[in-house]
């Protein structure tokens, strides 16, 4: 399993790191990181955007959920053939959130690997062939932030940006619609998403907050277009 996890996370992440550092960041880690990070989700973009649109359609859809539910409660074989017929219906696969966690867990390890093991000799050995290994490795950003410890502006931030993505991500019942339980949850997470970022990176190199900053502004962008072409589809 770590070798896999070197192999398909690791490695990756910290040869196209080391690429920007040498060739497009100024020799600053923190550009570097930003630039991965971008890069990694436009690669991802296709399979972020899916995932995303279809927590917004479960939100739309649940108050079909509830009338199946409640039409079906004597009969749970009869509710969950009704369940995914519906979701075949729309698209919609519920467990599209748990995937992106599982996409974002080992990229984000990936990022604290790289900080925590540092620039030696024996991690530069990681490099690909056709990545020229650096000098020395710089951990400032903008020759102000210590990538390899905590900072709380970068925390702050990050949850800043996390609590205005989940906020976007929030479907709206028609006004004089009392708000579904999805709503109601997604509100609720619209709190304590930023509260669990502030807990997790408060004891993490900011390097890997600043990769989750960079990330949730991205998410943020990219659940503006989704929000746009869902209005323009359903007018709502």
């Amino acid at each position: 399993m770590a070798y896999l996890f070197q192999q398909i996370f690791y490695r990756p992440v910290f040869n196209i790191l080391i690429f920007f550092y040498e060739n497009l960041a100024w020799h600053d880690l923190g550009i570097a990181i930003i630039l991965t990070t971008l890069l990694i989700r436009f690669i991802l973009y296709p399979l972020f955007h899916i995932g995303a649109k279809q927590q917004m359609m479960m939100q739309r859809i649940q108050p079909k959920v509830k009338k199946i539910q409640e039409m079906h409660k004597d009969d749970m074989p009869k509710q969950s053939a009704a369940l995914m017929a519906l979701y075949k219906e729309h698209g919609v696969n519920p467990f599209s959130s748990i995937i992106l966690l599982i996409i974002q867990i080992p990229i984000m390890l990936a990022f604290y690997w790289v900080v925590r093991s540092g620039f030696g000799v024996a991690t530069l050995s990681s490099l690909y062939s056709f990545v020229p290994p650096p000098g020395t490795v710089n951990s400032l950003f903008l020759g102000i932030v210590n990538l390899s410890k905590s900072n709380l502006v970068v925390i702050l931030l990050a949850a800043l940006a996390q609590y205005f993505q989940a906020r976007m991500a929030i479907y709206r019942a028609p006004s004089g619609t009392a708000p579904s339980a999805a709503e109601k949850i997604a509100r609720q997470m619209s709190f304590i998403a930023p509260l669990m970022t502030i807990l997790i990176f408060y004891s993490l190199p900011s390097a890997v907050g600043l990769y989750w900053l960079v990330s949730s502004l991205f998410s943020v962008a990219q659940q503006y277009i989704i929000n746009r072409h869902l209005q323009k589809k359903y007018g709502a």
